[in-house]
């Protein structure tokens, strides 16, 4: 005796239509919050500089070295740090008001350098800065 009931066979379906919808909404969700690093991964290469050069009489040549030394005028600079350079850079522009100060920096030299001088500059008085720069070949 079968007392139970006998359903029409119904054929499951599956409706890909709302998981579509949800992928839809996973990707674009992943779209946004995904963080580009291609930014940090930047190379930079500086330009080569071109300009006619004025050689003026009154230039304070200064030249940085890769490891950090400093020569002006050709000499050995003792002292690195900005009160050295900028002592060194008073006696040299003494009686020269309109002094020129002509930055020859390695190009592997570092930022705190170059900026040391710059310091060491302003702490003298001298408030004309130059930078050499090579020619493009």
């Amino acid at each position: 005796m079968n007392f139970r009931r006998r359903l029409p066979d119904d054929e499951l379906e599956i409706n890909l239509i709302p998981l579509i919808d949800v992928l839809l909404v996973i990707l674009i969700f992943l779209a946004a919050t995904t963080s580009f690093t291609r930014y940090q991964q930047m190379k930079v290469s500086l330009p080569e500089a071109r300009a006619d050069a004025l050689a003026e009489p009154e230039a304070l040549n200064i030249a940085i070295s890769q490891e950090g030394l400093y020569a002006l005028e050709g000499r050995l600079l003792p002292g690195t740090t900005a009160a050295d350079i900028a002592q060194a850079l008073a006696a040299a522009a003494e009686g020269r008001p309109d002094a020129v100060l002509v930055i020859n920096a390695d190009a592997h030299s570092t930022h705190e350098s170059v900026l040391r001088v710059m310091e060491a500059a302003r702490q003298a008085g001298i408030s004309r800065v130059n930078f050499a720069t090579r020619s493009p070949r």
